[in-house]
């Protein structure tokens, strides 16, 4: 999606579940379970095995936790569904049980809207904490069902490399998958008060009264806090979520909406998002190891300002959909606080389609740095870069040790020229326009090998530092493995 030009209204329809019943005191500064407040099983909702149900393999849990709808079996009778709660409040634990699915009905809201000001929160406002072992399985069964983790609130997803946590569609979960299965179900909502680049009038980002909408009211996002800590996603898989509702309304596999450096992710997946795998309002929050298949916008949207950076991502389109794989608006007073993406050790590869973009498009005072990175398509109107609007220009993005593998290397357009864009990209260290791809897939092969590479932790003290381009540097390394699907041959989703 273009968020330079789509600032999206939606109108939610929020479908009824159990409401559950939790305690809305306590300082607003929710700790993470085992630190403080709401630790995992007291308090809020309940989660427990209610006494040891534990049914033979292949057949569904008799019942469901403590205050969880049972709303019957999937799977063919294999798995008993159970119901989240249309609010969390509190702490509410999604324990790995036998032969139990958990259900995402509608907007599930964690927590309500705690504001912009963590030492003020809202009057009357409850936090809430999701918390999802690893192992957990969640589905949703359409386009309005969906997480949303409001501003103030936590959401605890942690998975391992050999037991991730997997969201899905109804769909899948009864057997179906597919190169093009998308836009199952909504996926995940994350706001926070990390600063964003829209703000009222005569107001001058970061400021705290910088807030937006995401959607037509389903959250208000932003602030001034830039650490600010909406909790941990590892190891997670988010399978065929996305859903256009009209016209240039859509959600995205997962959104962050004004989400602070407080955050963790890293070991994250979407896979198959009918709109953008991974959309970025705004914030401070960074990423290491991000895998994006197969989604049908782009596969890294940004608008509204972020700054933080992601390392070690693969990003791979289908053959059969697809836009660009980054698509970098700032939006919003950019002077200010203009986009200032950081991406180090990357492997995007374009997409096959007819009227796919470019691998980059980068617009309206977008800056940032771009390192030890490949980008590869083998569409013959497939451009590696294209920098639009003099913005953009202005706010000097950087190349280092970049390499395009694209039948054209700069989009010659009449925004911004070919010659104009190659002189950016020049611009950087160890750039190459026209390097050949030896990938074995996403994997470097020995031309890759043999590109120089630049220390990304000096850049930008986040990442690591590495001595290779490319998110996956040979055979042996294998941070991908066990926890994704879709990737390696043979498997699938």
């Amino acid at each position: 999606m273009t968020g330079a030009t789509k600032f999206k209204t939606l109108l939610v329809m929020s479908l009824s579940a159990l409401a559950l019943a939790g305690c809305g005191g306590g300082a607003d500064n929710v700790a993470s379970p085992g630190e403080g407040a709401f630790p995992p099983g007291s308090g809020g909702n309940g989660g427990g095995n209610n006494g040891g149900n534990n049914p033979p393999p292949g057949q569904a849990a008799a019942d469901c936790p403590t205050g969880l709808a049972n709303v019957g079996t999937v799977a063919n009778g294999t798995l008993r569904a159970c119901q989240l709660p249309s609010k969390i409040v509190g702490n509410l634990v999604l324990t790995n049980r036998a032969g139990t699915i958990y259900a995402i009905s509608g907007r599930v809201d964690v927590g309500d809207d705690r504001g912009a000001d963590p030492a003020n929160p809202l009057p009357g406002s409850q936090q809430g904490i999701l918390t999802i072992e690893p192992g957990v399985r969640l589905f949703g069964s359409g386009g309005l069902d969906y997480i949303n983790v409001q501003r103030g609130n936590q959401i605890f997803a942690e998975g391992t490399a050999t037991n991730p946590i997997i969201f899905t569609s109804r769909s899948n979960i009864d057997g179906n998958s597919g190169a093009d299965l998308i836009g199952q179900w909504g996926g995940i909502v994350i706001a926070g008060r990390a600063p964003i680049a829209s703000c009222p009038a005569g107001t001058t980002p970061p400021n705290i009264n910088c807030v937006a909408t995401f959607e037509g009211g389903i959250s208000l996002y932003g602030g001034n806090s830039p650490t600010d800590n909406s909790g941990r996603l590892r190891y997670i898989q988010v399978r065929y979520p996305g859903v256009e509702v009209q016209p240039n309304r859509e959600l995205n596999g997962i959104t962050m909406l004004g989400v602070g450096s407080g955050t963790t992710v890293e070991y994250v997946q979407v896979h198959n998002s009918s709109d953008d795998g991974i959309e970025f309002f705004g914030g401070t929050v960074n990423a290491k190891h991000v895998v994006i298949t197969g989604a049908d916008d782009d596969s890294i949207d940004t608008d509204e300002g972020w700054r933080g950076g992601i390392q070690y991502l693969i990003a791979r389109q289908r053959a059969n959909g697809g836009d660009r794989v980054f698509e970098m608006s700032s939006v919003g007073v950019q002077t200010a606080l203009n986009a200032q993406p950081k991406i180090a050790n990357f492997t995007a590869i374009g997409s096959g389609r007819v009227g796919a973009g470019d691998i980059f498009v980068l617009n309206t005072g977008t800056g940032g740095r771009f390192i030890n990175g490949l980008a590869v398509s083998a569409n013959a109107a497939t451009a590696c870069l294209d920098v639009d609007t003099a913005s953009t220009v202005a706010a000097a993005p950087r190349w280092d040790a970049v390499n395009f593998s694209c039948a054209i290397a700069f989009r010659n357009d009449t925004d911004i020229d070919g010659a104009a864009t190659a002189a950016l990209f020049n611009a950087g260290t160890n750039n190459n326009s026209a390097y050949t791809s030896s990938l074995n897939g996403f994997i470097n092969g020995p031309n890759e090998t043999a590109r120089p590479a630049v220390d990304p932790k000096a850049i930008y003290s986040f990442f690591d530092t590495t001595n290779y381009v490319g998110a996956v540097r040979d055979a042996s390394d294998t941070w991908w493995q066990g926890w994704t699907c879709g990737l390696a041959a043979g498997s699938s989703c």
